[in-house]
C-alpha cells in the first residue's frame, strides 16, 4: 500500500461524522449551520468577525454518493417569497453541526428536480405517516 492511500485512508475516518440520519429523496430535514462572518475593514488590524448559528428547513430533492462515503452531498430546496432557494450541503462538513429529519414523503423518482418549476399547491408532496 502506497503513502497516499494511507493518508486517505485516515483522513477519511477522521472527518467522518458518526450518527447520521437516514436522509432519503423527498425528506423534510432541518440542518444546523455553523457560520463565521468576517469584517470587511481595512482599517481593523485583527479580523474579528462574528459567529452564529443558522438553520436551514426544506425538502431534500437529490443525493450525491454513499451515505458511508465522506464527500456525500444533499441538495435542499425550500420556498422563500413565492421562489425557490436550493443549497447543496456536505454531510460530514465541519460547518454542518445537526441534521435532523423532520417529515417523510412518498416519492417514486430518484431526483425531484421538477420542483423547480412547481408552485403552491403542486409542489407538494405525499406525506407519510
Amino acid at each position: 500500500m502506497d503513502l497516499i492511500t494511507k493518508v486517505v485512508r485516515n483522513d477519511s475516518s477522521f472527518y467522518k461524522k458518526d450518527g447520521l440520519p437516514d436522509i432519503k429523496i423527498g425528506d423534510t430535514v432541518k440542518i444546523t449551520i455553523f457560520l463565521e462572518l468576517t469584517k470587511d475593514d481595512p482599517s481593523n488590524t485583527k479580523k474579528k468577525g462574528k459567529e452564529r448559528i443558522q438553520v436551514y428547513e426544506g425538502v431534500v430533492i437529490s443525493k450525491h454518493g454513499q451515505s458511508q462515503s465522506i464527500d456525500s452531498t444533499i441538495t435542499v430546496r425550500k420556498m422563500f417569497q413565492g421562489g425557490g432557494i436550493e443549497k447543496v450541503f456536505l454531510l460530514n462538513s465541519p460547518w454542518v453541526k445537526k441534521i435532523e429529519c423532520i417529515t417523510s414523503a412518498k416519492v417514486r423518482r430518484g431526483r425531484l428536480y421538477y420542483l423547480r418549476e412547481r408552485r403552491g399547491k403542486s409542489a407538494r408532496l405525499k406525506r407519510i405517516f
